[in-house]
């Protein structure tokens, strides 16, 4: 049986951890680095500003929109189309004593005196900056209570050294993330935070299918080593990995490309997530455990004796 274990076809996962665990400190450095001097770009949801939505008699030209807006002196505006090519959704950061309201009237007449045909009001929103903070404290105290959670469940489904590598590792690709969007300052709004909750979880299960298998593993190699458990049993769910991020990448490849700028940002995080998450599972997690120095003997649930367990023994 260990020799069917040691089989030559095991990729030594383990061989590279120095050098990965190197890889993901400095880009942990640099995402910090980068957080601490360029911060986030927050979109409009956590930032506050005007929202409105109009409806165009013919379809429209985002590109003649944005120029229409700019002589009107709104060229920060940001316009997308919403639904389809005649509907148009604008937003615009707040601005200092003028409401919303009048900032909805002010776009509506700049498109209506352009030459677009009948343009018609379907909706408008404001929202203030106190909200908008509100929503990033929330998100990010959400995030926070999910990695809680998450390390009581992993710690008592199998081991607090394995519960530490994968809540290290769920971390590691939030900071990672977040890092890109603080580098290339791609807006951030509440998509982007519902995929940051979306890599944690794609994450966590792509970690907890590893553990299974490291623990199935512990127990039928008894005489190997945590490095060769490990590297055996990322071998063996590799193609799963394989196959599940392939498909998952691909889906989420064609949302960037054709989903439009709406859901860009949401696409954006998630294909940067789920790259990074299947890394951290052989290189963070599973690693880390092996570091803090995981064994067989902590895969092996301990025998309790019943009392009494002797005498009836000797019946």
């Amino acid at each position: 049986m260990l020799e069917l274990f040691k089989a030559k076809n095991t990729i030594r996962f383990m061989k590279y951890s120095k050098p990965a665990t190197w890889l993901s400190a400095l880009l942990i450095i640099a995402s910090i680095a980068s957080l601490s001097i360029n911060w986030i770009n927050w979109g409009l949801d956590f930032t506050g500003g005007t929202l409105i939505e109009v409806g165009f008699e013919q379809p429209a030209v985002l590109p003649d929109v944005r120029e229409t807006l700019a002589e009107a002196s709104f060229s920060g505006a940001i316009v997308q189309h919403f639904g389809s090519s005649r509907e148009v959704m604008i937003r615009i950061a707040p601005q200092d004593g003028v409401k919303g309201v009048v900032i909805g009237t002010q776009i509506l007449e700049a498109l209506q005196a352009a030459d677009y045909g009948k343009v018609d009001m379907r909706r408008i929103e404001f929202v203030g900056p106190n909200v908008g903070e509100e929503l990033a404290e929330d998100g990010g105290l959400a995030i926070i209570i999910a990695l809680i959670c998450i390390m009581i469940y992993v710690s008592a489904r199998f081991e607090w050294r394995l519960a530490t590598g994968s809540v290290l590792a769920l971390a590691h690709d939030i900071i990672l993330t977040l890092g890109v969007f603080s580098f290339f300052q791609i807006e951030f709004d509440l998509t982007v935070l519902a995929a940051l909750m979306a890599v944690v979880g794609y994450s966590l299960n792509d970690t907890i299918v590893v553990f299974d298998r490291i623990r199935e593993n512990f127990r039928l190699m008894a005489t190997a080593t945590p490095d060769e458990v490990v590297d055996k049993s990322l071998t063996q769910t590799l193609t799963r990995t394989m196959i599940t991020s392939g498909t998952t990448i691909f889906v989420l490849a064609s949302l960037f490309i054709v989903g439009g700028a709406l859901i860009h940002g949401f696409a954006t995080a998630l294909l940067i997530g789920v790259v990074v998450g299947t890394y951290s599972s052989i290189y963070v997690a599973s690693s880390l455990a092996v570091k803090l120095g995981i064994n067989r003997d902590h895969m092996i649930p301990e025998v309790v004796e019943k009392e009494g367990a002797d005498q009836d023994a000797l019946m």
